[in-house]
């Protein structure tokens, strides 16, 4: 183990698909996992002002090239994205660089791309925050990056 993260693994869905008081149960910013609530989760859907994203295999495609362009262009190492149609995953190396500074420019740029090529008048792409996990061991790393890159289809096909 290292006293500093390898890396960063995130995960990020998009505008709407999970809101607060979710019936599958969601997670409070700063207080965790809360059990559902409907009363919460009608709240939310009022508080709306675009309809919830789903992201077709174009936009998919987008999204994931322009992770890896950012992290190129910022000399972050990218070990493994993955968007699906309701959230992004990713996993990211970078030293000096805070994972909520990660997170905010890789969701600003996947906007600016998403904006610029699917629908220019869309602001909300994505949920307001995140899940940032800190990746400290190569074996947590390995786990991680396999989950990312195939765990998702064991599961889902979404």
């Amino acid at each position: 183990m290292y006293s500093e993260p390898l890396a960063f693994f995130f995960t990020v869905s998009t505008y709407g698909v999970w809101l607060p008081g979710d019936s599958r149960g969601w997670v409070e910013h700063k207080k965790g996992w809360q059990l559902p609530d409907p009363i919460k989760e009608l709240e939310a859907k009022a508080r709306m002002n675009e309809s919830s994203v789903i992201l077709n295999e174009t936009a998919r495609k987008l999204v994931e090239a322009q992770i890896s362009e950012t992290c190129v262009f910022r000399n972050w190492i990218l070990h493994a994205v993955n968007c699906r149609s309701n959230h992004m995953h990713f996993v990211i190396s970078s030293s000096g660089v805070t994972p909520r500074s990660i997170r905010s420019g890789v969701k600003a740029w996947c906007t600016r791309r998403l904006r610029a090529e699917i629908d220019s008048l869309r602001l909300n792409w994505w949920a307001e925050r995140g899940s940032i996990r800190w990746v400290y061991t190569d074996d947590s790393l390995e786990r991680v990056t396999l989950y990312v890159l195939d765990g998702q289809d064991q599961a889902t096909t979404t």
